[in-house]
C-alpha cells in the first residue's frame, strides 16, 4: 500500500509533569463561590491588576489549600508579598496602577 501523503511516523514525546504537580479539580464546587467572585473582578477591571482582584485570587486559593485540593504553601511561593512587605513596597514604589512588578 501506498503512504502518500501521510504524516508518516511520527515522533514518541515523553508528556512533562506541571512544575507544582497536579492537583485534583474541585469537582464538588466547594471553593466555585469565590472563584466566580474573581472572574467577575476580572471582568470588571479588564484584565488589570488590582489589588481587589488579587485579595479574591489570595482567597482562592486558600480555600483550595483548606480543603486539600492542593498543596499548602506560603503565599510568598505562589507569588503573593507578605502583609508586612506589600505595605512598605505600596508606600516606597512608584509606577502605574494596575503594572506587574516581579
Amino acid at each position: 500500500m501506498s503512504t502518500f501523503g501521510s504524516p508518516g511516523a511520527l515522533p514518541t514525546t515523553k508528556p512533562v509533569p506541571p512544575q507544582r504537580g497536579s492537583f485534583p479539580l474541585d469537582h464538588d464546587g466547594e471553593c466555585r463561590h469565590i472563584m466566580t467572585t474573581y472572574l467577575n473582578c476580572i471582568k470588571k477591571v479588564k484584565g488589570v491588576n488590582e489589588d481587589e482582584c488579587r485579595d479574591h485570587a489570595k482567597s482562592y486559593l486558600a480555600c483550595r489549600m483548606e480543603r486539600n485540593l492542593m498543596a499548602k504553601d506560603s503565599f510568598k511561593n505562589l507569588g503573593f508579598k507578605e502583609d508586612a512587605e506589600a505595605q512598605q513596597n505600596d508606600s516606597g514604589e512608584k509606577g502605574v496602577k494596575g503594572e506587574l512588578r516581579w
